[in-house]
């Protein structure tokens, strides 16, 4: 007779901006969690003439990074990314270069390891004297990238191409997540957003929060969590929704006894 497992429920809480969280719902979904969307922000696309000059300009120049899927699809709202371009193109990772191609961008260089060391440590951007190299973002975010770019030689020619909004937290959704249930799990792809949410969240939620186990990106982010208090914490194979929801599964939940 065939019996069939039952996995406790747990949570994993995404912080995803508004709008974005389908990708990681289905993952969690299919591991067994229920999630908790969390935005802190909201992206906002910039469809001004100076967005506009400054991206045509970045898309001119000898190296092209791109910072992430949002980043590719705002630029694609103001020019075609399907048009021949005369430099190199580099996404962050997987995600942004499958956005790239599906705008009909095409030799799309992209790292393995899919975060700003990642790909930092690209061939294509280790001498960059005397290239100009446009950065294609938000303001703020991946600060490491376009300082970087700059010390390697770049003129660095940068177009944010959408800006992030803050959210307040809404209050039924903090319910939701004060009736959620244990273990939690905090998918972490953003530094930013961490800090967004911390500063908003009430008193009664900070320790709970903090008792989570987090799910990060990159080194990088891992790091930012324990400085911000958090005990638990682990590093995922990369940030694609299954990776994080992977390393959150294994963190959480007890391999079934045969």
């Amino acid at each position: 007779m065939n019996t069939e497992t039952k996995v406790a429920p747990w949570t994993l809480i995404s912080l995803r901006p508004r709008g974005q969280h389908a990708p990681l719902r289905r993952a969690a979904k299919a591991a067994g969690a229920h999630l908790i969307a969390l935005s802190p922000w909201a992206l906002q696309a910039q469809r001004d003439t100076a967005a506009h000059a400054d991206l045509t300009a970045a898309l001119a120049a000898e190296r092209v990074v791109f910072s992430s899927p949002a980043a590719v699809q705002a630029a694609a709202r103001l020019v075609d990314l399907a048009a021949p371009h005369p430099g190199q193109w580099l996404a962050v990772g997987a995600g942004t270069a499958a956005a790239l191609h599906r705008q009909g961008a095409q030799d799309i260089a992209a790292p393995a390891r899919m975060d700003s060391e990642g790909l930092l440590a690209l061939p294509a951007l280790a001498d960059l004297r005397g290239l100009r190299a446009g950065l294609v973002t938000a303001p703020g975010g991946r600060g490491v990238i376009a300082q970087t770019l700059e010390q390697r030689g770049a003129q660095l020619l940068r177009a944010n191409v959408y800006a992030r909004q803050p959210l307040p937290l809404p209050p039924r959704t903090l319910q939701r997540l004060r009736r959620a249930a244990m273990p939690w799990g905090l998918a972490l792809s953003s530094g930013e957003a961490l800090a967004l949410l911390l500063a908003q969240l009430p008193d009664d939620l900070q320790a709970p929060l903090r008792a989570a186990t987090v799910v990060a990106a990159s080194e990088r982010l891992a790091a930012q969590a324990r400085a911000a208090g958090f005990g638990q914490v682990r590093v995922a194979a990369g940030p694609m929704p299954a990776q994080l929801v992977a390393a959150a599964h294994a963190a959480l939940i007890p391999p079934a006894s045969s």
